[in-house]
């Protein structure tokens, strides 16, 4: 196995063009336990840690450009106020030497439906850069995941970063696993209140061959909540988001958890948020979970 190590974005994609088999490398956090258990044995590995352009993040004009390569510890500490849902779910990614390495560009690469952070890009509208020496597109993250640990890149595209709104409205993650830290998720969910368009978006991670927004859920909510006068949520409008949600979800049983326990979960997920990004709403700020 070949290793190579650009020291630039130029360069990096120069040789991903080259050597389209190469595998991209960051963290490392999904790659090596692949490589580990012997799950995949590619040509050639394709070190991105000296490419400075990949490891910074800057906002313009109210949008975050985030660089694939930014880990999570950073996205918790620099970025929590105006990215909180994003922050929420990385603080559930594994441990703290995992947040210390670990990356948004590395969870897209991995496209495991289980990705803590794909249910948050979904309903923030996130968009990915995808960067190779033809030049720069951008994905939105609704079509950037085809299946399990499939994703829309060509095979000569580096994920370069990942664009998102800094001036989100109140938004909330939530995860089901057996215990409360270093797991990989039964299921997850996030909620995004978007107050200019007095819209809701929501999406489920483990429950499905891909992250999936839950349309029917989102659009239910959008027309039933008293956006005007913040007013308390009715029971039974939660209780049928909860519903909503659960039947958007195709989960399978596996040694995580059982289908049928998942979409228990998801509806539980969905009107728990639903309370907690609500109640920041009503307070006219935001509050993690």
């Amino acid at each position: 196995m070949d290793f190579l190590r650009p020291s630039s974005l130029t360069e990096a994609l120069a040789v991903k063009a080259e050597r389209p088999d190469a595998v991209p490398i960051a963290g490392g956090t999904d790659v090596m336990v692949e490589l580990n258990f012997d799950h995949r044995r590619p040509g050639a590995l394709l070190d991105l840690n000296r490419v400075t352009e990949l490891a910074e993040w800057t906002e313009t004009d109210g949008e975050i450009r985030l660089g694939a390569s930014v880990p999570y510890v950073r996205v918790i500490a620099e970025l929590g106020e105006v990215l909180p849902a994003l922050a929420m779910a990385s603080r559930t990614v594994g441990s703290p030497q995992i947040r210390n390495r670990g990356t948004v560009g590395g969870n897209l690469g991995a496209a495991s439906p289980a990705g803590d952070t794909h249910p948050v890009l979904l309903v923030l509208g996130a968009e990915i850069e995808a960067a190779s020496v033809r030049g720069t597109r951008r994905i939105p993250a609704e079509e950037f995941y085809l299946g399990v640990k499939r994703h829309a890149l060509e095979p000569d595209e580096l994920i370069t970063a990942v664009y998102l709104p800094a001036e989100a409205g109140p938004q909330q993650f939530a995860k089901v696993g057996t215990r409360n830290a270093m797991v990989i998720a039964v299921c997850s969910f996030a909620v995004a209140l978007h107050l200019g368009t007095r819209e809701v978006r929501a999406a489920v991670g483990s429950a499905a061959p891909t992250p999936r927004r839950a349309t029917a859920a989102e659009e239910f909510l959008s027309a039933e909540l008293p956006w005007s006068t913040k007013a308390s949520i009715t029971d039974s409008v939660k209780r049928r988001f909860g519903e909503l949600v659960s039947e958007a979800s195709s989960p399978i049983d596996d040694v995580r958890g059982s289908a049928d326990y998942r979409k228990h979960a998801l509806s539980v997920l969905a009107r728990r948020t639903l309370t907690w990004a609500w109640n920041d709403f009503q307070k006219g700020e935001r509050e993690c979970a």
